[in-house]
């Protein structure tokens, strides 16, 4: 049996699965033996395991933790919020491992939705970016990132969502997962946290622009260069994600691997770099996951102080959304990427949830409308 049977072979029998991008395809883990959902109570524990040496390919557990989950990591509180009661955080411990080729081609189109509702309109949003704006000026945040969520009633097949999406917008990031009573389907560009050894590195992205017939990689970077409310944006983010990993790393190894580069998706374009560092001594996975999340770029800056901000304004729970999706191998290694351009699927219901950045240059229209740009793929996938 080839590998591309396998996976439908596993989906047809109901048994829980991920499939995580890799770099020369995907990655499947099944046959999990373990399932933890994490809680403020046993997220630390979790966390401090003792390192091995010696490594199967399936010593690791992958999962995600939620939104709130990382608040409450670091202190923040989320006011009670209308939320679907989705767990807010869980890991599995596979038994097996399949590689992928990245052509994921499964005729498995049969799904159920109703029409897409946005939580906030134009006019909300806009009254909500006014109120940010004056909280910028008087230098409560510096950035911040307005959160709208579109949601549909559905029954879907994620393997042939993810196919599709993975076909038609193949991001470095992508994952699924498909459990019994929920999926999740991303194609989510941001990887957040690459530990390998000592050495670990970061990707911000901050800065979108459409794409059009007229607009390649090379115009969309002058266009970068040249728009001061992008470049502000992204040097600000940098900024405190380099703060972010100096807390965990040696004085003087956090450097600018990658600076201001643009990466092309189906439907925009992304400013993008990559920063690196040496961990200190005695750095364990509670400092570096607590250091690092959330990631400051779906956030904002200063992050404790703009996630207190948003937490009181956001009258419905992110669940997964700017939460983090990855895995943590026995010996200490670890991969996590940012959840964002995802699909939650859970009591029949399809959510997705999108945000631009706000700073003291950007107008509520742009913004309004960069959201809908970033929804868009995972919207036509319902089509």
């Amino acid at each position: 049996m080839n590998k591309q049977n396998q996976l439908a072979e596993i989906h047809q029998s109901g048994k829980p699965y991920i499939v995580y991008k890799s770099q020369k395809g995907f990655d499947l883990y099944t046959d999990f033996s373990k399932k933890i959902i994490l809680n403020n109570d046993n997220i630390k524990s979790f966390l401090i395991k003792k390192n091995k040496k010696k490594l199967k390919n399936t010593d690791l557990f992958i999962g995600f933790f939620g939104y709130e989950l990382l608040n409450n990591l670091i202190g923040v509180k989320v006011p009670k919020q209308k939320n679907l009661n989705f767990p807010k955080g869980i890991f599995y411990k596979p038994e097996k491992k399949i590689k992928l080729s990245n052509n994921l081609k499964y005729d498995l189109k049969n799904f159920k939705s109703g029409s897409f509702k946005i939580n906030i309109n134009r006019k909300t949003y806009t009254k909500i970016f006014n109120r940010f704006k004056k909280k910028i000026k008087s230098g409560e945040t510096y950035q911040i990132k307005i959160c709208t969520k579109y949601k549909t009633k559905s029954k879907i097949n994620p393997l042939d969502f993810f196919s599709r999406l993975s076909n038609t917008n193949l991001a470095p990031e992508a994952f699924m997962i498909k459990d019994n009573n929920y999926s999740i389907i991303s194609c989510s560009p941001e990887n957040l946290i690459t530990k390998k050894g000592i050495d670990i590195s970061t990707k911000p992205i901050a800065g979108t622009v459409k794409k059009t017939k007229n607009l390649n990689k090379i115009k969309a970077l002058n266009y970068f260069k040249k728009n001061i409310k992008e470049n502000k944006e992204h040097n600000m983010i940098v900024d405190m994600e380099r703060n972010d990993l100096s807390r965990i790393c040696k004085v003087g190894s956090v450097k600018l691997s990658k600076q201001k580069i643009v990466e092309e998706y189906k439907d925009l374009f992304h400013y993008v770099s990559l920063i690196k560092g040496k961990l200190k001594k005695n750095i364990n996975n509670f400092d570096i996951i607590k250091a690092m999340m959330p990631g400051g770029s779906v956030i904002g800056c200063p992050k404790i102080n703009t996630l207190n901000l948003l937490n009181n304004q956001e009258k419905e729970n992110r669940n997964i959304y700017t939460g983090s999706f990855g895995y943590l191998k026995f010996n200490g290694d670890m991969r996590f990427n940012i959840i964002i351009r995802s699909i939650l699927n859970f009591k029949n219901m399809s959510e997705i949830s999108v945000a631009s950045g706000v700073v003291v240059d950007s107008n509520a229209n742009n913004e309004f409308n960069e959201n809908f740009i970033k929804a868009k793929a995972l919207i036509d996938l319902f089509k």
